[in-house]
């Protein structure tokens, strides 16, 4: 069967109807998550990826959070190759698809004829995950054992049904069980809206066509993207923040970021950053692709759809072993907040010069306290 692209106007009106989807789920996450992180501060974000792990939808909640959660997608999609209708799954580890240990993932597969569809997808920030300290923020970890709890990729239900064995063992590994266990099902439940409002999308349309429509918005973004990037004029610029320290014996650690401009494509390069810390402010690589692409995204016009499409004028060079991508066991619970900053303020500083009426100046860094006793 001829599947065809939909017609401008029907176009519209899934792109709509697939950014309606990821407010509502959020608006369910607000109203029936437990902690006060999450139903007073937000601090959670909900996505859409299709089959491809590609980022379809978002909702504006935390722009850190968003720019990885395709990342959870893919390593869930590499640890379980033949997702099963009915799934749900969780991750948080950094070195197998999360940012930091306490921002949990679910993701949930969407099936419409037979065929994986789309990734239903929910990270929120837990309350507490376990480790040496309250809220998982330890200034004085070493590794990543000493900051909570590490879950990879793993299937916590199936059939429609979830684990409870799986989740009475994360929430005892919790200092409050009953706030973790709510806030998962919030979760949880979350995701399973994000898929019952694509089921009756997908019958009405077809799957098929569905798909091809959601490679033309993604399609329609990159053009967006890549006629902004037209207007800018080419060449290699520079820029570098700094951390003030790691909280051990390390100061003023460099961001340094090299990005080159050619027609309708960014390179940055981050691969001189100084070397990995002994403390937390370590990156992990999702949450610096992510850095990345919020930095990018700041650069955009507001109206371009911030999607897969978007970033695909976006290439990003990097080397293992830097403080902006640490090797799998260093701590880096405050990478969402640093480094995730400087790699921003490094990456519009590099490209002050290039399109000076978009880049904006240096903010108030806000650095998050873990306060016991």
């Amino acid at each position: 069967m001829h599947h065809q692209t939909p017609d401008p106007v029907t176009l519209a009106v899934l792109d709509n109807r697939l950014r309606a989807i990821v407010e509502e789920m959020g608006e369910a996450m607000l109203r029936t998550s437990y902690s006060q992180i999450l139903n007073s501060s937000r601090d959670f974000s909900i996505a859409l990826c299709d089959a491809q792990c590609r980022l379809v939808a978002q909702a504006d909640h935390i722009p850190v959070h968003v720019g990885a959660m395709p990342w959870a997608a893919k390593a869930i999609a590499e640890a379980f190759p033949a997702p099963v209708e009915g799934d749900t799954y969780l991750l948080n580890d950094p070195y197998h698809g999360g940012s930091h240990l306490p921002d949990l993932t679910i993701v949930i597969p969407v099936f419409a004829e037979g065929s994986l569809r789309f990734w239903s997808v929910v990270r929120a920030h837990q309350s507490d995950i376990g480790g040496a300290t309250h809220g998982g923020y330890n200034p004085g970890a070493t590794e990543i054992w000493q900051e909570g709890l590490r879950i990879p990729p793993i299937r916590l239900g199936e059939g429609g049904g979830l684990r409870q064995d799986l989740i009475r063992m994360l929430a005892t590994n919790t200092r409050i069980p009953r706030d973790f266990t709510g806030d998962l099902m919030a979760m949880i439940g979350a995701a399973r809206l994000g898929e019952q409002r694509l089921l009756p999308l997908l019958a009405k349309y077809g799957a098929d066509n569905l798909d091809a429509a959601v490679s033309a918005i993604l399609d329609l973004s990159a053009a967006h993207a890549g006629r902004i990037l037209a207007t800018w004029p080419d060449g290699v610029f520079k820029g570098e923040a700094f951390l003030d320290d790691d909280g051990f014996d390390r100061t003023d650690i460099a961001i340094r970021a090299t990005v080159t401009k050619r027609g309708e494509s960014l390179i940055v390069d981050l691969s001189e950053s100084d070397p990995q810390t002994t403390g937390f402010v370590n990156s992990s690589y999702p949450n610096m692709r992510s850095a990345v692409a919020m930095a990018f995204a700041f650069l955009l016009d507001p109206e371009v759809a911030k999607n897969d499409g978007a970033f695909r004028p976006l290439e990003v060079i990097a080397r293992e072993g830097t403080v902006v991508w640490a090797r799998d066991g260093a701590p880096v619970t405050m990478c969402t907040s640093h480094c995730s900053n400087e790699i921003v303020e490094a990456i519009v500083r590099a490209l002050q010069h290039c399109c000076p009426d978009r880049a904006m100046g240096g903010w108030g860094r806000r650095f998050r306290v873990a306060i016991t006793g």
